[in-house]
């Protein structure tokens, strides 16, 4: 029998906690309760988990700043789901930019976060087929950068890493694999979040303006990622497979 995913709910709001701990494990999960980011580090110490349910507005350190800890220290590649009380766009956008995998505006139905959860956990264990590495590439090069599959981060000329997202990882990854082809923002968020752009949902140009700023892109003279108008975006680059980082 295989062990289920354990996920860590990060809310100082203990019905809330409770009441999706509840639902949660009636749905095949294992679940931790943290009230602020210090309980939260406690157990992530001694604590395999698979996913962090991480609410926006925490007493002491707030979400945003756990967020961006999380993505600078050794769970780095742990998957975040950010919630907030607030409807506003910003909040999502400087959620996305810390490194949050997906959001979930407050209220929301319990249903609505698990099938979250199930989507951002099946993103980060499974690539897409057009997203998956052959044996022989280790490395993706394009202009002054190569992209490191394995670790999932960048090298830029002099060697010097630079640390990327999971969203920021899956946006280059489709760009890479689709060089010199206009992506819509449609099939930029299927490709890399699993799911449909909503109307106002300005995520992906987040995430392309935030690897820009990871490349030294700039949108009006662009290297790498060019804007398409009334369209999307292109990756301009040529691109390269490396074995071994050769």
């Amino acid at each position: 029998m295989n062990n289920p995913d354990h996920i860590l709910i990060v809310d100082d709001d203990r019905e809330i906690r409770e009441l999706l701990a509840v639902y949660l494990q009636k749905n095949g999960f294992k679940v931790s309760l943290a009230a602020d980011g210090r309980q939260m580090r406690a157990l992530l110490e001694h604590t395999a988990v698979d996913l962090i349910v991480l609410d926006l507005m925490l007493p002491g350190e707030d979400g945003l700043s756990l967020c961006r800890s999380l993505r600078a220290g050794p769970h780095k590649a742990m998957p975040v789901l950010m919630l907030t009380a607030r409807g506003e766009e910003t909040d999502r956008v400087v959620g996305l930019e810390m490194g949050a995998d997906d959001y979930l505006t407050k209220p929301f139905a319990a249903r609505e976060l698990m099938a979250r959860i199930q989507a951002v956990l099946r993103r980060t264990r499974m690539l897409p087929p057009n997203l998956r590495v052959t044996e022989a590439a280790a490395f993706i090069a394009f202009g002054d950068w190569r992209l490191d599959t394995t670790a999932r981060h960048l090298l830029d000329a002099n060697g010097t890493m630079v640390a990327l997202s999971g969203a920021e990882y899956r946006l280059l990854r489709v760009f890479l694999d689709h060089p010199q082809r206009v992506l819509n923002r449609d099939q930029l968020l299927n490709l890399t979040q699993g799911r449909d752009v909503d109307l106002f949902d300005r995520s992906i140009d987040l995430l392309v303006s935030r690897l820009r700023q990871r490349l030294g892109d700039d949108a009006r003279g662009a290297r790498y990622i060019k804007t398409v108008r009334n369209e999307g975006y292109v990756f301009c680059a040529a691109v390269d497979l490396i074995a071994g980082g050769q």
